[in-house]
């Protein structure tokens, strides 16, 4: 009876073990992203009447902005997601749409977000439900550093601020407007690495939804690539979601970035017209 009781006490023990141990469980994953100037760009270049050294420039301030080391530090049912920060001095266009303050955080249980970015003088609380993907698993894998991992295809409209992913339904493809249907919007390719050495269904940006952490994400010409990682660190970070800043939704956050480029666009076009006339009055 004694060597019974013994064993229920040490299962027991050995249960509890594994849910604090699960409770705090933790880690941190280094991502690098990388561009590929792919051929429909590269012909819009060689078609533009740009001179050579303005086609170089460009190129290289795309490649700075999209390639830049990310930190996602994750637990079981949550994460952040936030740019590394850099020693280098911003940009004006950079100090204007501060991208470096960003905080992505992930409610892997619940499924929703909530994405702190801080745009026009202004700190928006973008807070929405992720966006399922309709992953297909492969049969192919490969070793990314320690970790064997397993391939993971599906489609999806995507955003340029690679922050974020949407479907679209069958009522926003035949939605009207000036009795023209709206094109609907091209889905891009994703190709996903995921480790199921790593059981959390999460990764890279606003992807995740796999039975393993994503360490490579391929999305059209852009990739995020996990060049370090560290399961239960030493310095545990805080993961909690951010609270200061004004709520909207992803829809609602869209249509205010819609309609500031609208007003820059045509601030841009008014200073060019000025400057014209100006160059023009001053001839005559």
């Amino acid at each position: 009876m004694r060597i019974i009781v013994k064993i229920t006490i040490g299962l027991v023990a050995l249960v509890s073990s594994f849910f604090v141990n699960a409770q705090e469980f933790q880690g941190k994953a280094i991502y690098q992203t990388k561009i590929k100037m792919g051929d429909d760009f590269k012909k819009r270049m060689d078609g533009s009447k740009m001179p050579e050294d303005r086609k170089v420039f460009m190129m290289q301030m795309i490649k700075k902005r999209m390639e830049k080391v990310y930190e996602l530090d994750f637990a079981k049912t949550n994460s952040t997601y936030k740019e590394q920060k850099s020693l280098v001095a911003p940009s004006a266009n950079e100090r204007f749409n501060r991208s470096a303050n960003d905080l992505l955080f992930k409610d892997i249980k619940n499924q929703t977000f909530v994405n702190k970015k801080e745009t026009f003088g202004k700190v928006f609380l973008i807070i929405d439900s992720i966006a399922k993907l309709n992953w297909k698993l492969e049969k192919e894998t490969k070793m990314i550093g320690n970790y064997l991992c397993l391939k993971a295809t599906t489609q999806a409209v995507v955003n340029n601020s690679m922050n974020r992913f949407r479907r679209f339904s069958s009522k926003e493809k035949n939605k009207k407007t000036d009795s023209t249907k709206v094109k609907t919007p091209k889905k891009t390719k994703i190709t996903a690495w995921y480790a199921p050495e790593i059981p959390v269904a999460n990764g890279p940006a606003a992807y995740g939804g796999l039975p393993g952490l994503i360490l490579q994400l391929d999305v059209g010409n852009l990739q995020m690539l996990c060049t370090k990682i560290v399961i239960n660190p030493k310095e545990k970070a805080v993961i909690i979601a951010p609270s200061k800043g004004k709520k909207i939704t992803q829809k609602d956050y869209d249509k205010v970035m819609e309609e500031k480029v609208k007003e820059m666009r045509a601030r841009y076009q008014n200073n060019r017209k000025k400057s014209g006339s100006q160059r023009h009055s001053k001839r005559r």
